[in-house]
């Protein structure tokens, strides 16, 4: 059970700290008049991806369901390859990234026409989000936690996903 409790709070710090990050972010670009969209949806996912962390915890602590099985390193491999890219794309959008969806004016906020952000469309959902909740049901064995938050989650962030689409369409002509 050491390793299950180590785990859950080493991936927990990881996200707290992009986190703080973004409420850093956050109230930099609020200072400079970026306006908020989508907030009741940010919220739900925000609520939703911590619920999910202690789903997953909780299966596993109960269960006391950390193998040491193929499942397991594919979970791990999974969620250190989603964190690399969380970070990556935090480092790539530098001062705009948060968890929020968050519009500053055009003399601060710019499209990145990186590679990575030219070649898939949304890469924090599709590269780390997406794999991470996948990667903490497998390595924590939480197939309940799977089952049932992450279909809810998904819709979420479909929804997070037409949303900014149609705000880049509007403010950016993407």
């Amino acid at each position: 059970m050491i390793l299950v409790t180590t785990t859950f709070y080493v991936t927990f710090l990881f996200r707290l700290l992009t986190v703080l990050i973004s409420a850093s972010n956050e109230k930099k670009m609020k200072m400079m008049g970026a306006i908020e969209y989508g907030v009741q949806n940010s919220k739900m996912l925000i609520t939703l991806h911590f619920v999910y962390y202690l789903g997953c915890f909780f299966e596993a602590y109960l269960k006391r369901a950390l193998a040491n099985d193929p499942l397991t390193y594919v979970g791990l491999i999974l969620y250190i390859f989603s964190i690399i890219v969380l970070y990556y794309v935090i480092f790539q959008l530098r001062r705009i990234w948060t968890v929020k969806l968050i519009i500053g004016p055009s003399s601060y906020h710019r499209i990145n026409s990186s590679f990575l952000f030219r070649h898939i469309r949304h890469p924090n959902y599709y590269l780390n989000i997406i794999p991470e909740l996948i990667s903490l049901s497998l390595f924590f064995h939480a197939w309940y936690s799977f089952a049932i938050g992450f279909p809810l989650y998904i819709l979420l962030l479909f929804n997070r996903i037409k949303e900014e689409n149609n705000l880049m369409r509007q403010h950016f002509n993407i």
